[in-house]
């Protein structure tokens, strides 16, 4: 394995959701095993874990914490909402610190039942961001803004480009806030590659905003409901080897986040799934 890979592969980080099938210990065990060094986490399976523990086990078996995920959901119109869902973004915030990763992946959340304004649901997030990015950078912590899919623009993210992404990250001091940039959501935008450029430095604090570096592939067809088709590397359509020089491009020099949800990774050994990732990571984004 030739240095540049080496150096490489000491960026793969491996999202929880990935390998499910794991428990908290077997991610842990597994990646270390593995000679992985990074884990991305979720917030529901750190809660009930606890989230002093998980930030002890990760660090006692030589990890480090590259995400959480994940905060947002800020474009509810009702008050009482808005003030709930801000609520559990600072709980967020914390939890992230606690586990000593500086990184909060946001979804931002769809449009209200009955609405169609967009561009309204899109400030309602900007104005949660001003609120929360102060609070977030306090504790050593930055909201990252994902953008996902067109496809989930109704129910789950009003943020479908890294332009829309970067023109919301751009009010704010590049501490506060950064994107995430994703290839599965990203791929398909002849305009991505620019805005990649744009990420890496530009705005009005000429800070870089690429919080996070997510991977996984487009497969189709798409199966019911969309969420689970994320494909393995390689599987699909997407240069990730591209993506992945674009970054860097950029002086994006964090870690590569594989987070694919798919039922078929799930129900395999999550040993096997883990020394697959490596061996596609080293194959298709080396």
């Amino acid at each position: 394995m030739s240095d540049d890979a080496l150096t490489l592969l000491d960026r793969l980080s491996l999202n929880q959701q990935t390998i499910r099938q794991w428990s908290l210990p077997e991610l842990a065990d597994g990646c270390a095993r593995a000679g992985v060094r990074g884990v991305g986490l979720w917030r529901a399976p750190v809660q009930e874990y606890g989230v002093a523990a998980a930030a002890r086990l990760v660090r006692d078996a030589g990890l480090r914490v590259t995400s959480l995920c994940r905060g947002g959901f800020f474009t509810a119109l009702d008050p009482g909402e808005r003030a709930a869902a801000l609520d559990d973004n600072r709980a967020a915030v914390d939890e992230a610190a606690a586990l000593g990763t500086d990184t909060l992946v946001l979804v931002s959340g769809g449009l209200p039942a009955g609405s169609r304004d967009l561009p309204g649901a899109r400030e309602r997030v900007a104005d949660a961001l001003g609120e929360l990015g102060p609070y977030a950078a306090e504790r050593g912590v930055r909201l990252a803004v994902e953008p996902l899919h067109p496809m989930y623009a109704a129910d789950r993210c009003v943020v479908s480009t890294l332009a829309q992404a970067l023109d919301l990250a751009e009010r704010f001091p590049a501490e506060q806030v950064g994107v995430v940039v994703d290839t599965y959501h990203l791929w398909w935008d002849d305009t991505v590659g620019a805005q990649i450029g744009r990420a890496g430095g530009t705005g009005k604090d000429n800070g870089s905003r690429i919080a996070a570096f997510q991977l996984a592939d487009w497969v189709t067809p798409l199966p019911a409901g969309v969420l689970l088709g994320r494909g393995q590397l390689g599987d699909g359509v997407v240069d990730l080897r591209w993506f992945r020089q674009r970054v860097d491009a950029a002086g994006y020099r964090g870690p590569v986040e594989v987070e694919i949800f798919h039922p078929a990774l799930w129900a395999r050994d999550g040993t096997e799934v883990l020394a697959e990732i490596v061996d596609r990571f080293l194959t298709h984004v080396g």
